[in-house]
């Protein structure tokens, strides 16, 4: 079932609950993880998924394995830039996860080969600069919630 189906964004606001400290907008039973620090980022995302009414739920990186074994989970985005320093570690165990199905997608800095080839290694399905990030969050949210769109290949 979609929000569509109940109502229209135009007609009501989607429900909101508040996890780890940020709001997140509940249309949909399985959530977009995000795991975001740069409030700019965060905001982004979090309007554009009220907009379009897609489940996102923030989380501390410290909580994201717990979280993705708790529950069911489609996707986690990732700033690869986290301040924790432990992001590349995140989708690394986030991989090793037997429960885990979903898609890892992160997003940093196009001047960081470095941190580019290091997600890739830890298997994160899409790698992006943070601008095309930017530039195309509503289509890749879209995509993230089953919306359409194919799987990102393997790198």
């Amino acid at each position: 079932m979609t929000l569509e189906d109940n109502w229209s964004i135009q007609e009501m606001p989607p429900p909101r609950r508040e996890f780890a400290g940020r709001l997140f907008f509940m249309n949909q039973e399985i959530p977009i993880l995000v795991v975001v620090d740069d409030l700019i980022f965060a905001s982004m995302i979090l309007e554009t998924a009220r907009r379009l009414g897609v489940a996102v739920e923030a989380v501390k990186i410290e909580d994201l394995g717990a979280r993705v074994r708790q529950g069911p989970v489609r996707s986690v985005i990732i700033d690869l830039n986290h301040r924790s320093g432990a992001a590349i570690e995140a989708v690394r165990a986030l991989k090793a996860e037997s429960s885990w199905r979903g898609i890892v997608c992160g997003f940093v800095s196009h001047v960081q080969s470095d941190v580019i080839q290091a997600a890739r290694t830890a298997e994160c399905d899409e790698v992006l600069a943070r601008s095309a990030f930017a530039r195309d969050l509503p289509r890749l949210l879209s995509r993230l919630a089953g919306r359409g769109g194919e799987r990102p290949p393997k790198p």
